[in-house]
């Protein structure tokens, strides 16, 4: 008995010692309020803003105090007196909180003379900058095959060992072709573009698999152009990720990876960027919904 109790005791003791991972709380389980306010300060070491807000309808007064921001990018983004709209997003059942920021509008000072727009970065409005790719069937494809559709595209490789960022953004738009591909209406007006920065490795043999892992053999989309994976060689893909402001460079600790940040861009059927999301706080629908939005922007 005392050797069962000497061993019982240990195990625990070593659990506690590995410590318990923490559950995440399922999707639905969350609460989400619409958030406008001003930023007072930024603290990227505690990766949090100090936002005076207006009133959150239904759950809060205006007031000023401090928001955790997941999103690195977002940070570097933010400043004094710039104005945010965004996603308050509340976990209940952890007594957790953090602030999606979907917009930023920064104000210059008076002192402050605005900056010349640079040409060759996107903005929304502007066209889509041009390219040739190939694709996983070994096809050219390039934003004239896109004219009169609806698109999106992202950026990932096929190594990419992070389940929230390559791996996140091949299930959103998977699952997001999906549904495409199960709407009448959508079907023939939706398209999505994945566009890989690892030319060595990424081989459109290697994409068409990749591709048809994330669908599912049962998927409608399987067969179709509604999703597709490209590369081409690095000059080329530079250029596109330098236009939307991705950045990605080979890893100094490990060479057969990449660090990356993450863009996901929208364009309307004339060619022209609607929309441009940080980040991988978002799901297939909240893709869809921008794609509508574009699709309705005449």
């Amino acid at each position: 008995m005392r050797y069962i109790l000497l061993l019982l005791f240990s195990v625990l003791l070593f659990s506690a010692c590995q410590g318990v991972v923490e559950e995440e709380t399922p999707p639905e389980k969350l609460k989400r309020y619409d958030l406008k306010g001003k930023v007072l300060s930024v603290n990227k070491e505690k990766k949090e803003a100090s936002i005076a807000h207006e009133e959150i309808p239904g759950y809060m007064e205006p007031m000023t105090m401090d928001f955790p921001i997941k999103d690195d990018d977002v940070l570097n983004e933010l400043s004094p007196g710039a104005e945010v709209t965004g996603i308050l997003v509340v976990d209940n059942l952890k007594g957790k909180y953090w602030l999606d920021v979907r917009g930023i509008v920064a104000k210059p000072r008076d002192d402050q003379k605005p900056l010349p727009v640079k040409e060759n970065v996107a903005t929304i409005g502007k066209k889509m900058v041009d390219f040739t790719l190939t694709n996983q069937d070994n096809e050219s494809v390039s934003p004239k095959d896109f004219k009169g559709k609806v698109w999106a595209i992202t950026f990932i490789y096929a190594d990419c060992p992070l389940p929230n960022f390559c791996i996140l953004m091949s299930k959103n738009f998977s699952d997001a072709a999906n549904i495409i591909a199960e709407d009448e209406e959508l079907k023939d007006k939706f398209r999505l573009l994945s566009i890989s920065f690892d030319p060595k490795r990424d081989t459109p043999e290697k994409l068409k698999k990749y591709i048809l892992g994330y669908l599912g053999k049962d998927s409608k989309a399987a067969n179709t152009d509604i999703w597709q994976v490209a590369v081409s060689e690095d000059k080329n893909v530079r250029k596109i990720a330098d236009y939307i402001g991705l950045d990605y460079k080979i890893s100094e600790s490990d060479k057969t990876q990449f660090d990356h940040s993450l863009r996901t861009v929208v364009i309307d059927a004339e060619g022209k960027i609607q929309k441009i999301i940080l980040g991988n706080d978002w799901k297939a629908k909240d893709l869809i919904n921008e794609m509508k939005k574009a699709l309705n922007n005449k």
